[in-house]
């Protein structure tokens, strides 16, 4: 019922079964596949990767959690970060924490244990990916940015339920010979959207 989108909350009232408990088993479901995935999801001949990263928050809002004096690494602010190769739809790896050189560190460089071969590379504009790429890759990735120009300038903005809208993209090549044209995010932004309503779908109290 949960991989059909039920909500937690209707699962418990349709087969009678506390929602902690619903919780408990889709946290250990979820440590199961990302054990198989650290496991199976080696040497990887993908074509193409994309990554992107999307905002969330555990609990409360960071403003929030700060205003009601509760920071903490339970509640406030969350980034997942999602690599995809297009062409398949796999997802080789991702990662759950801040926004941080670190974390684009450790994402890439998991990343890069998985993949067989040289892979065209595409990112949005966050400047944290070419240092960890470097990192992680040295020159052995072709590696190019889509920047989007948003009609919303300031964050706060652009941090709103509806996407604002796109006025202008810049795509760039930034290191080695990726093909201009296929510098995208536009598939795993349409990944992480169906994780978004996925994950709203769990969260509606009905």
């Amino acid at each position: 019922m949960l991989a059909e989108g039920s909500s937690i909350r209707s699962i418990e009232r349709t087969i009678g079964i506390h929602r902690d408990t619903v919780m408990r088993l889709g946290v250990r479901v979820g440590q199961g596949c990302q054990r198989i995935m650290d496991e199976k999801l080696r040497n990887l001949n993908c074509g193409r990767i994309e990554v992107d990263e999307v905002w969330g928050f555990i609990g409360m809002k960071q403003k929030t959690a700060m205003r009601m004096n509760q920071p903490g690494p339970d509640v406030g602010d969350i980034w997942t970060w999602v690599a995809l190769d297009p062409e398949t739809t796999l997802v080789p790896t991702f990662a759950i924490g801040d926004r941080t050189q670190y974390m684009a560190n450790c994402f890439i460089e998991d990343l890069a244990s998985r993949l067989a071969h040289r892979v065209p590379l595409s990112s949005d504009g966050l400047e944290a990916y070419q240092d960890a790429l470097e990192r992680a890759f040295g020159c052995e990735v072709d590696y190019g940015s889509i920047i989007k120009i948003f009609g919303h300038t300031e964050l706060a903005e652009q941090r709103r339920y509806s996407p604002p809208e796109v006025v202008r993209v810049n795509r760039v090549a930034i290191q080695g010979m990726p093909d201009v044209d296929l510098i995208s995010t536009s598939h795993v932004e349409k990944q992480i959207r169906n994780l978004e309503d996925k994950l709203s779908s769990l969260k509606k109290p009905n």
